[in-house]
């Protein structure tokens, strides 16, 4: 090879490199010592070798930026689902990268919306016009039953109907009323809190919708107050709906609370019914206990691991329940509510056989997993690694299940009349007795520092269930065996979930 040949070989390849040429190079490829690359979008050598983008950003025309697009590019867009473009007027539309490389809103695109009925367009670009069919299958058509996501407006349109309720925080209108995420207007300000109806204490806990037996409308269908066997009339003492309980248990939701009490239900200063103490108020009402609570636990009371059998052979004494039949909106699989028990059982009488009881029965024809219990009773807890069951009351602090927070630490079950000795450590506040009763000095009845009483905190109670049921809740306290030292259950914050839950009861 001739040298000018060999010259003119050795220019050519330089060439590719982009080191020589024919004045300054304007090709971006160069060689950053790891072969060729292309500095306009390589991220490690962004406009010079060397020169590494952060972390998420881009290398575009030389600079590093955290823009996804070139600025002045213009693109088709669509934000409707996929198979609804061309479809009726649904249609495409423009948008243009902006400054810092970010695409402006997609300007001209028509995408579905509810079916305006009547009017002979095809509105949510399914290929119908003012169509009458349930395409999703959830019971609710688009014109006749008033269904706003039948197929393509949204991205779940099973979940979406006038039968669902509107779930915080998924951007859909879940209940087609118009607006996305709402929630529902307070419905227990100006309450009585000394009403005797049933659908009074259902807007104290916070459900506030209410339906019928054919409807198709989620709701509380009825609600009563009875004794535990559903029969007869509570002391009118025995429940009330409170603003707060003492100083601190505020509610949950809303403004009001539910009480339910086997002595007076009311704080310190409380009127209607008036504050009474927890020593030793009777109301002289005694009930049969739930009867299919009770077979389902061989015709016997359960009780907390390593405490005595509860006396059954005598009924319930001053008891009180409320009965409420509820359909459950058409995309909810759960429910929870909040309650907050206290007792002046506590300390001396803990893990005995005297002890009030507190249940919350959920009737439903929900059967998968995880699965309700089989005695319907969800006031229970399973402290963690065990297969244990301990019901919701005094006991709870016994065995330091974490469960019973409101008291004094110290010696439990010091009464000399069947109390199961203990010592109790998890104790961490007497905040939330302050202004109930349960506060009152009782030095010396198990240690010097002892209170009347003590209470659990708030706990969060939670149950499964099956769209579009009809289910019936049962919320109960009695004493067993007695009518001396009365408990207090404070029932508030009833909320739906899409989700199943572990059914149960938990502290929060």
């Amino acid at each position: 090879m001739t040298p000018r040949l060999v010259v003119a070989a050795l220019v050519s390849s330089l060439s590719l490199f982009g080191l020589v040429g024919c004045g300054p190079s304007t090709s971006p490829t160069r060689d950053c010592g790891s072969g060729p690359t292309n500095l306009d979008e390589d991220v490690n050598n962004c406009g010079q070798c060397g020169n590494a983008c952060g972390t998420g950003m881009q290398c575009k025309a030389g600079a590093c930026t955290t823009g996804i697009c070139d600025v002045g590019e213009v693109e088709e867009c669509y934000d409707g689902q996929a198979d609804t473009d061309g479809v009726g007027p649904c249609t495409k539309g423009t948008h243009t990268c902006q400054a810092g490389g970010f695409w402006s809103t997609c300007e001209g695109q028509v995408i579905p919306v509810a079916e305006s009925c009547g009017d002979s367009v095809d509105n949510n670009c399914n290929g119908r016009t003012d169509e009458t069919e349930d395409m999703d299958g959830d019971g609710y058509t688009t014109c006749a039953g008033n269904d706003c996501c039948d197929s393509t407006e949204c991205t779940k349109p099973g979940l979406v109907n006038p039968g669902a309720f509107d779930a915080a925080g998924n951007m859909l209108d879940d209940d087609c009323n118009g607006a996305i995420d709402d929630s529902l207007s307070l419905c227990d300000q100006a309450l009585a809190s000394n009403s005797v109806d049933g659908m009074d204490f259902a807007k104290a806990i916070d459900i506030c919708k209410t339906a019928t037996e054919t409807d198709n409308a989620w709701g509380v269908i009825s609600a009563q107050l009875t004794l535990p066997d559903g029969t007869g009339t509570p002391d009118p003492v025995s429940h009330s709906i409170r603003p707060k309980f003492g100083t601190n248990v505020q509610p949950q939701g809303g403004l009001a609370l539910a009480l339910l009490s086997t002595g007076a239900a009311a704080g310190r200063g409380d009127v209607n019914p008036n504050y009474a103490t927890f020593s030793s108020t009777e109301t002289a009402k005694t009930s049969n206990f739930p009867m299919d609570f009770y077979m389902a636990n061989g015709n016997a009371l359960p009780n907390a691991p390593g405490c005595p059998a509860p006396d059954s052979s005598e009924p319930a004494n001053d008891p009180v329940m409320l009965t409420m039949r509820i359909r459950v909106p058409s995309n909810a699989k759960s429910f929870k509510l909040s309650s907050n028990f206290f007792s002046a059982e506590f300390p001396e009488w803990t893990c005995s056989e005297f002890n009030d009881f507190f249940v919350v029965l959920l009737d439903s024809t929900y059967a998968d997993m995880p699965a309700n219990p089989t005695d319907k009773n969800l006031a229970f807890y399973t402290p963690m690694g065990t297969q244990d069951r301990v019901p919701v009351g005094v006991n709870l602090a016994y065995g330091n299940t974490g469960l019973f927070t409101q008291c004094v630490n110290g010696e439990t079950g010091c009464s000399s009349f069947g109390g199961q000795m203990g010592n109790i450590s998890t104790c961490v506040s007497t905040d939330q007795l302050i202004g109930t009763g349960f506060d009152e000095d009782a030095s010396g009845s198990c240690d010097p520092g002892s209170l009347m009483g003590g209470g659990t905190g708030w706990l969060e109670t939670r149950g499964n269930v099956v769209p579009g049921e009809i289910i019936t809740i049962r919320i109960a306290i009695w004493d067993t065996s007695d009518h001396r030292l009365d408990s207090l259950a404070v029932i508030d914050g009833f909320q739906w979930s899409v989700d199943v839950a572990q059914p149960g009861t938990v502290i929060f």
